[in-house]
């Protein structure tokens, strides 16, 4: 049987391939917005704007909102740090009230465990000497104010206490382990007090800049931290890396995986 001459179209253009689920395309028509190949550049940017909002979105708005349904009592830890900082600091400018100060919060590697497992808690709150706490309070109150919203009250206090815990702790394993290794430091070093609030600050914000996927949080209160940490290696630098380190891997092992889902 002779086989059929395939049949000519007059005026017509071989029919569009149609994808299933998609209506066909009409002759010389462009494929849609989102089927067509993005460049490499403008997807760079694309891909940045969908983090950034992300970011506004989970940190900035939800943050917001927390704020104004729970009111002055969802921010009630930054207030509480803030004025404790302001008063530990009245306190240590008064020599008799100073030595209670230091009986009940600071911190060293020379002193025994258990009495500086007592008094970390406060430790947390007292400022750094060799500095006034008015450039140390903004970061504090963003740091307790935006993990209390976010993440509770009970966790922000578990997160702020784990960090300063883990400098207070790798400070006397860097005395311990003495200047001849690279994680080592000087015994003399035992004889400096803690980093204070700083730790437990730099702390919230890696935990929270890795729990929302926050690069904007990392970047203005994590990085700068670090870099001075390694610019200028003294025992509250290593505090502060020690610190970073370890709740960067518990954040990543907690949600590494599930991003931002509670």
């Amino acid at each position: 049987m002779p086989r059929r001459a395939p049949r000519r179209t007059r005026g017509r253009s071989r029919p569009q391939p149609r994808i299933a689920g998609s209506p066909p395309l009409a002759a010389g028509a462009a494929p849609p917005e989102g089927e067509r190949t993005p460049r490499p550049g403008r997807s760079v940017v694309s891909r940045a704007r969908a983090v950034l909002r992300r970011e506004w979105r989970d940190v900035g708005v939800a943050a917001w909102r927390e704020l104004r349904a729970r009111g002055v009592a969802g921010v009630a830890l930054a207030l509480f740090g803030t004025l404790a900082m302001i008063v530990l600091h009245g306190l240590e400018q008064i020599p008799e009230s100073d030595r209670v100060v230091r009986m009940l919060g600071e911190v060293r590697a020379d002193q025994p465990l258990w009495q500086s497992l007592l008094r970390t808690p406060l430790s947390v709150f007292i400022p750094t000497r060799e500095q006034p706490p008015w450039g140390g309070i903004p970061r504090l109150v963003i740091a307790f104010g935006l993990g209390q919203l976010l993440i509770g009250w009970r966790r922000t206090l578990l997160v702020a206490y784990g960090a300063t815990l883990a400098g207070t702790l790798g400070a006397r394993a860097m005395v311990a382990i003495g200047p001849g290794h690279w994680a080592g430091v000087p015994e003399s070093y035992a004889h400096a007090v803690d980093t204070g609030a700083s730790a437990a600050v730099v702390g919230l914000f890696t935990y929270l800049a890795i729990r929302f996927r926050a690069p904007v949080l990392c970047l203005a209160f994590v990085l700068p931290t670090v870099i001075g940490s390694v610019l200028n290696p003294n025992l509250a630098g290593r505090e502060h890396l020690v610190a970073v380190a370890l709740v960067a891997t518990a954040a990543v092992t907690l949600h590494g995986r599930r991003g931002a889902a509670p």
